[in-house]
């Protein structure tokens, strides 16, 4: 008998903050675990709450993945620097969702394999990732009238810069969305298609009636000052927009470019395995037709390379980052460029 989520278990996962008290609090969120290493030990989530009296409530997370440092970094920042008083309403901040995957700077947690955007809306008699999942699912995101969640590439994808919302049933949530994620203020803003959206925590939090935005801000398993600088500016625009500090929306100089993944075809996917060639450059505007990458066979010298064409017109918004590829990898991403916004 499948029990249903009002029926499961309490979490778990205990928090070492009290979400309803004024003031800044830094604890943690406790998993307990059983290993070679630690008998009785616990995974420990850093969570910093910072509340001043009545308003809405922002969850800002990062480390979902734990190789995309642009979140991390950034909220890291924040939990240090946000004051109580700069405040109407509660923060959240949760800056390594999956803190076993960030710890070792992979996608995945060491401890299960799980992928933690992969695991919603979790399971709290589940692996070490689904009781994480489970936590944000039952927990935080209730408590949350508006939720970022901070991605970038990773180690295998380079991603334009851009703020992300969702196609969603209830129109009034998904305009709400969409201004947060232009408001956010990266170069790009994105209506995107996910392959697979039902396990994501973009899913979970929007099934729940909450306004969801996401974000890619670079990739290749690193940040760099001009990702950091993005990041750190649209978590303050999103506080901003909705109400929750004060001061004034910043968007970025050369304006904004506003970008729409209507399906399934913007995704360019190998179906060889070899050396990749990318022959057009991120933010790069492509033809339907057009080569855009070819991929050799390092087994053997003598042969011709197999060439991979754009099936729509748009920009290359994203690509794989290392030249090693594998069949089922996704090499390019092309978006419909809808709108350029000036600065």
């Amino acid at each position: 008998m499948t029990l249903q989520p009002n029926q499961l278990r309490p979490s778990p996962i205990s928090a070492t903050v009290d979400f309803d008290a004024d003031g800044i609090q830094h604890g943690f969120l406790k998993l307990p675990i059983s290993t070679d290493e630690s008998a009785w030990g616990a995974v420990m989530i850093p969570i910093t709450v910072v509340k001043n009296g009545e308003g809405p409530t922002a969850l800002l997370t990062g480390g979902n993945h734990g190789d995309e440092y642009e979140g991390i970094t950034s909220l890291l920042k924040l939990s240090s620097t946000l004051k109580a008083e700069e405040v109407s309403g509660r923060v959240i901040i949760v800056p390594c969702m999956n803190t076993p995957a960030v710890m070792a700077g992979k996608r995945t947690s060491p401890m299960d394999k799980g992928n933690l955007n992969r695991s919603f809306p979790g399971d709290p008699n589940g692996t070490v990732t689904s009781q994480i999942a489970d936590y944000f699912t039952r927990v935080l995101v209730p408590m949350s009238d508006v939720v970022l969640d901070l991605h970038s590439g990773g180690r295998t994808l380079d991603i334009l810069p851009f703020g992300a919302s969702h196609v969603l049933d209830d129109k009034a949530q998904q305009q709400a969305a969409l201004e947060g994620a232009k408001a956010f203020g990266a170069p790009y803003a994105m209506v995107m298609f996910e392959l697979d959206a039902e396990k994501l925590f973009d899913t979970a939090c929007e099934r729940q009636g909450k306004v969801f935005v996401a974000t890619e801000l670079g990739g290749g398993g690193t940040s760099t000052p001009q990702s950091i600088a993005i990041a750190e500016r649209g978590v303050r625009n999103f506080l901003i927009h909705y109400g929750l500090v004060e001061g004034t929306i910043t968007m970025p100089a050369g304006g904004q470019m506003y970008l729409d993944m209507p399906d399934a075809s913007c995704y360019v996917q190998s179906q060889h395995s070899g050396v990749l060639e990318l022959l057009v450059a991120l933010g790069d505007e492509v033809k339907n037709g057009q080569t855009i990458a070819y991929v050799y066979d390092m087994t053997r010298s003598g042969t011709a390379p197999v060439a991979y064409k754009a099936e729509r017109d748009g920009i290359l918004m994203a690509r794989r980052a290392p030249s090693l590829i594998n069949m089922g990898d996704t090499l390019a991403v092309i978006a419909d460029v809808v709108e350029r916004l000036e600065a």
